[in-house]
């Protein structure tokens, strides 16, 4: 570690540096610049070592500050100046061809002059990825694939994520939220959440800024090869998290989704009555009917008399959901007589029936036990599942590994919203836009995940870092876990080619 004197020793050389190259040049002398446009160290760029997924601190000081990558063998280095770790390098081992990470200028050292050539604008496109208006309304038109510089073809936005220990819970949820339009076309442009004001100290919003740079690489048509590491994303989700949510440790997908939507949502500036992007795509909202529930041990004279008492009347509440959860029924313990398990599968329909607003489910908490049942009142455009696999009680987790069947498209929701909803949503039809997958034994079990690619209308399976495209039937196979269906607008059913 060097000191903090030694750090800002490192700024001031290269602002005193820069400064002095500015009055040359303001005095009319300009041999730096007949240098920066013919640098003869460029043939010895080496794209295929540059990786700017990492982290951007120095190899040797690990400082944040003045960072710059060597693009002869992609490691970062600090500073510029006489005494600066970059410039250390650049004579140790001749390597002339630096970038610095912050203002996207080249330099040569140890010579220090600016290098101006138009030919390093695909290595500044890697490291910030822009998108313009007219290329983000595209996007969803076109399945034309893309050559990463490494050979590799790849259809942006079908990229696979990097497992670095046991992260995979987390990237399905970031490959499935970077598959839906809406959401991904608001951090495809910085400028939507650039001026959004934070209280000092607020570490909250580099969510916020690590997601878009996120999804920019994930859909970058210019990479420099066909998978992207999440590693300061998952960064900024452990420091945000306070590590609830680890890059090495197995975490649940539901969790979360859930943590990192609400998250997004006050980070953005929502708050209950103000809505940001999150509330905009996923927030529906239902009814809620409840009544408390005599304890069962109870005598049923007394049960009686309690039941007509105001406490045990049926009230009902409204409330905003982000997501649903669909119970499972409880999977059967016997075997068959091959003395193998059965498998149970239930159709998608029967779950949703809890929200009809006539099931009723019984909930249990410490010391009272309560009836519900619920009623949609009101549709999100993009409507996200969570199907309960696991349940936890005191000793382990048990997982059920109930199929669930259902169609990849056409699914009409009309029958679980209220009288009143049913007169103002017009549109109830939804289709499959993603699905994770939870594979194994709950605590050590793998992830994968099902997107729609919605140019091609194809789909892919996207475990790590691996890529595949898969048929629509195959997917109904598999033990769902989260979802994420798109509803239908008015033209969208001519225009369906998603396939079951």
């Amino acid at each position: 570690m060097v000191s903090l004197k030694r750090e800002r020793d490192v700024e001031l050389d290269d602002d005193d540096e820069e400064e002095g190259v500015a009055a040359k040049v303001g005095r009319g002398r300009d041999p730096e610049d007949r240098r920066s446009r013919h640098c003869p160290y460029l043939d010895t760029i080496n794209r295929s070592v540059l990786d700017f997924d990492f982290e951007k601190l120095c190899s040797i000081s690990l400082s944040h500050i003045n960072v710059y990558a060597c693009l002869i063998c992609g490691k970062y280095f600090q500073g510029r100046g006489l005494k600066s770790h970059a410039y250390t390098h650049s004579v140790q081992f001749t390597h002339h061809v630096f970038l610095n990470l912050h203002t996207l200028k080249f330099y040569c050292l140890p010579d220090n002059y600016e290098i101006i050539d138009s030919s390093l604008e695909d290595i500044t496109y890697v490291l910030k990825p822009t998108f313009t208006k007219q290329h983000i309304s595209g996007l969803d038109k076109q399945g034309k694939l893309y050559r990463a510089y490494d050979g590799t073809t790849y259809l942006p936005g079908i990229v696979g994520l990097n497992n670095i220990k046991a992260n995979d819970y987390a990237n399905v949820v970031l490959q499935a939220l970077s598959n839906v339009p809406p959401l991904r076309n608001y951090f495809l442009e910085e400028e939507n959440y650039k001026g959004i004001r934070r209280p000092p100290g607020d570490i909250m919003f580099l969510l916020v800024q690590r997601f878009g740079e996120l999804m920019r690489k994930l859909w970058n048509p210019r990479n420099f090869k066909a998978h992207v590491s999440p590693h300061e994303m998952l960064q900024a989700v452990v420091l945000c998290s306070k590590k609830n949510f680890q890059i090495t440790k197995q975490g649940d997908a539901v969790d979360f989704l859930s943590w990192f939507l609400n998250a997004l949502h006050s980070a953005l500036g929502g708050t209950k009555k103000k809505p940001s992007i999150i509330t905009k795509v996923f927030q529906g909202s239902m009814r809620i009917f409840s009544k408390k529930l005599p304890h069962p041990d109870l005598p049923p004279e007394e049960k009686e008399a309690l039941l007509l008492k105001e406490e045990y009347q049926e009230e009902m509440s409204e409330s905003t959901f982000l997501f649903l959860t669909l119970d499972l029924p409880t999977a059967p313990l016997y075997k068959d007589e091959k003395e193998q398990l059965i498998i149970p599968q239930v159709p998608l329909f029967n779950i949703l029936a809890k929200f009809n607003g006539i099931t009723e489910k019984e909930y249990k908490t410490y010391k009272e036990n309560f009836l519900k049942r619920f009623q949609l009142t009101k549709l999100p455009p993009y409507l996200i599942f969570c199907i309960k696999r696991f349940t936890k009680n005191n000793f382990f987790v048990e997982k059920n590994p109930t199929i669930v069947n259902f169609p990849i498209t056409n699914v009409d929701l009309r029958e679980y919203l209220t009288e009143e909803a049913m007169a103002t949503e017009k549109n109830t039809t939804y289709d499959l836009v993603a699905n994770v997958v939870h594979d194994g034994k709950p605590s050590e079990g793998a992830y994968r995940i099902h997107v729609l690619h919605h140019g091609t209308g194809k789909w892919y399976e996207m475990q790590d870092l691996q890529v595949t495209d898969i048929l629509p039937q195959m997917i109904t196979l598999s033990e769902a876990y989260i979802q994420i269906w798109k509803r239908r607008e008015g033209d969208d059913d001519k225009n369906n080619h998603t396939g079951a």
